[in-house]
Parts: C-alpha cells; sequence; structure tokens
C-alpha cells in the first residue's frame, strides 16, 4: 500500500454485531434489561421493608394519624395554644374518644352475649331440625358422629393450637410495642413534621430540590384529604347500617356498627367484609328474611357510598379508578396482609399526586404548597385567586 493512499476507517466486531441485530429487538432488550433493574430495586426495597416491618408499619400508620390530626392541631396553634400543647390536647382528646369508644362496645358486646348464644342455640336446633325432618332426612347418630368428629379433630391438633395460642400472644406483645412505637413517631410528626421534611430534603440534589420538596407536600395534601374523607365515609356507613340493624332488631347493634366503621378504612373489601358478618348475625339470630332485609341494607349503604361519598368527599385530587383500588389492596394484602390492604391505596393516592406534581409543574415554589388544603392536592387544578376587593366597611 502507497503512503498517498487513504486509510479505511477501522470497522470493530462489536458494531457490527450491534448494526446486525434488528432496532426493534435491541429496543426491547433495552427495555427489558431496565425493567428487570426496577423490578430487582422494588424486590429489595420490599424485603428491606419486610425485615424492618416493626418499625415500617407503626411508621407509615403514624403518618397517616398525623394526616388526620394534623388540621386539629393547625386550628388550635391558630388560636394561639403553644404547639406542644396543641399536640397533647389533641392525642389526649383522640385517645379518650377511642378508648371511650371501645370501652362501650366491650361493655355492649359482654352485655348482649347470652341473648346472642340463646339465640345461636335456638338456631343450632333448628338447624338440626331441618336436617332430620327436611329434605335430606338425616339421622340423629349421623349429627351426632360428625359433632364427635369434629371435637376428636380438635384433641388431635391440641398442640398446634396450643402453640397458636403462644404466637398468639407474642402477636398481642408485638402489638403493644408497635402501638407504642407508632404514638411516640406520632407526637413528633405532629410537634416537628415540617422541620423532619426540611431536614430529609437537604440529602435531594439542590437542582431538583423544589420539584421533589413540593411533590412531597402534594402527596401528603392527598393523603390529607384521603383520611378526612375516609373518616367521613366511615361514619356514615356506621351510622346507616347500625340505624338499620337497630331497626330489623339484629343483636349487637353497636359493635356490629364499630366494625363497619373500622373496616371502612380499607376501601371495598373493608366493608363488604362487615357487611358480611352483619349479614351471618342476623341470619343466625334472627333467620333468613332479616338476612335479606340486612343484605339490601348493606348494598344501599354500599351503592351510596360508591356512587355519592366517594365521588363527592374525595374529590377530583385524590380520585382513584375502582380498578386500581382494587388491584393496590390485592397486591397489599399479598405483600403484607392485612397492614399492606390498610396502607396500599394511601400509598398509591400519594403517589399519584406526587407524580402528577414532577409531571406537570417545572419550577415550583414549595412554601406556596398548602398541605392542609384540598386543592393542593392536585397541581392541575388552578387554586383560586383571592379577591382584592377590599372589604366592605360595616356601618
Amino acid at each position: 500500500m502507497s503512503r498517498n493512499e487513504p486509510k479505511l476507517p477501522a470497522i470493530s466486531q462489536d458494531a457490527d454485531v450491534t448494526r446486525s441485530v434488528p432496532l426493534g429487538l435491541r429496543v426491547s432488550a433495552a427495555l427489558a434489561w431496565r425493567f428487570l433493574v426496577v423490578v430487582a430495586a422494588l424486590y429489595v426495597i420490599g424485603r428491606m421493608l419486610g425485615y424492618l416491618s416493626m418499625v415500617a408499619i407503626p411508621l407509615a400508620i403514624a403518618l397517616l394519624l398525623a394526616a388526620l390530626l394534623a388540621p386539629a392541631v393547625h386550628r388550635l396553634t391558630g388560636r394561639r395554644v403553644p404547639r406542644g400543647l396543641a399536640t397533647s390536647l389533641v392525642l389526649v382528646g383522640g385517645l379518650g374518644v377511642v378508648g371511650g369508644l371501645l370501652t362501650f362496645v366491650i361493655i355492649q358486646f359482654t352485655n348482649g352475649l347470652p341473648a346472642l348464644q340463646q339465640q345461636l342455640n335456638e338456631s343450632l336446633s333448628q338447624i338440626e331440625d331441618w336436617l332430620i325432618y327436611g329434605p335430606l332426612h338425616l339421622r340423629q347418630t349421623q349429627i351426632q358422629d360428625f359433632i364427635n368428629q369434629a371435637i376428636g379433630l380438635i384433641q388431635e391438633n391440641q398442640a398446634s393450637i396450643t402453640s397458636s395460642a403462644l404466637t398468639t400472644a407474642g402477636t398481642v406483645g408485638e402489638i403493644l410495642t408497635g402501638f407504642l412505637l407508632t404514638l411516640f413517631i406520632l407526637i413528633f410528626f405532629l410537634v416537628g413534621g415540617e422541620q423532619i421534611w426540611t431536614f430529609l430534603m437537604r440529602g435531594v440534589p439542590g437542582a431538583v430540590r423544589s420539584r421533589v420538596d413540593t411533590a412531597g407536600r402534594r402527596g401528603f395534601a392527598s393523603l390529607v384529604s384521603y383520611v378526612r374523607a375516609t373518616a367521613a365515609v366511615a361514619v356514615v356507613d356506621a351510622v346507616g347500617i347500625g340505624v338499620g340493624l337497630w331497626i330489623v332488631g339484629v343483636p349487637l347493634v353497636i359493635p356490629l356498627a364499630t366494625l363497619v366503621f373500622l373496616g371502612a378504612f380499607v376501601p371495598i373489601i373493608g366493608a363488604v367484609v362487615a357487611g358480611a358478618v352483619a349479614v351471618l348475625v342476623a341470619l343466625v339470630t334472627n333467620g333468613f328474611v332479616t338476612a335479606l332485609v340486612v343484605l339490601a341494607i348493606v348494598v344501599g349503604v354500599m351503592q351510596l357510598e360508591s356512587h355519592v361519598l366517594q365521588p363527592l368527599l374525595l374529590g377530583r385530587a385524590v380520585k382513584l379508578h375502582p380498578l386500581a383500588v382494587i388491584l393496590a389492596i390485592t397486591v397489599g394484602l399479598v405483600a403484607a396482609g392485612i397492614p399492606g390492604a390498610l396502607l396500599a391505596v394511601p400509598l398509591l393516592a400519594v403517589l399519584n399526586a406526587g407524580i402528577k406534581s414532577l409531571v406537570h409543574e417545572r419550577d415550583p415554589d414549595p412554601k406556596a404548597v398548602d398541605v392542609l388544603a384540598e386543592e393542593s392536592a392536585d397541581p392541575t387544578v388552578p387554586e383560586e385567586p383571592e379577591s382584592e376587593d377590599p372589604a366592605p366597611d360595616k356601618a
């Protein structure tokens, strides 16, 4: 080769291989490995949260309670009550209400238990008569054999039942520890939540700090709106179903209404389970017709909740599609049991508001976000400007 002959650029073997792979396959492979990295990261985070569940669950529940109680603390501080004293008053009042309600429920359940046991015995006798003299024509010996087999099964598994009781005792200890930890974290959230959030934001790069700060504030505003609306819906559900049970004469009205109130904090599934318990109690104690009436009452209240209360109270800021709610509850239930089902929808609402903020807001001002205002949860909803007209003078 002469010196004047130009040299051709060397083509690497890797470039030849890359060029020979179809573009669609290259894009698919790039998306696939990135997806696997995201899944692996989520798996590691999930394992860490599972390992630290004794801390993660109380922390999440304390955040929910802080979202519920923060407006009350804010109102008291607005009346020039010191923040520490306002937090103490709200916590003592809340614990007093919950403790009084639980005490009342336990007393009502204890007082109604003998009548319930008598009605249950009568229902079992009616079922036994139906099995013997009804279309099945079973013999008394067959029923007695079945009862003996059930008793024998319990006796054979007595060891496992005893170990389960010991496990339950350990679980009670864990619940008590979690309750104290939740109360401790909640106090700090209510007293110095703003300072805690500001400290956390120092670890975010300065270029995106304002956007992340705003997204977090809007997420907490969405959580406040969600918890407030869910509590209102739970009260309406409990009152509606409780009044219906009282009218048709079902016993244990107050405990069942309380169960409905607590179940309403797990959207859709909680209300269905609590309503099913009420129908079952009506079936056992008052018969088939009363159970149908109670079922109609439960279905009516659920329809009122889903078509009127949820859209009206939750609003556009935290409105989630029912399919997203069902999938979130199912994933939470599979991943973390009852705590996962309880926390799945609030987490989804927070992520929904935070992602909307990151997508739609380019140069936000975190200080302009009022975390206790419902409209702050959605950056796509313009805030209503304050009227600049001076107030008319009073005569």
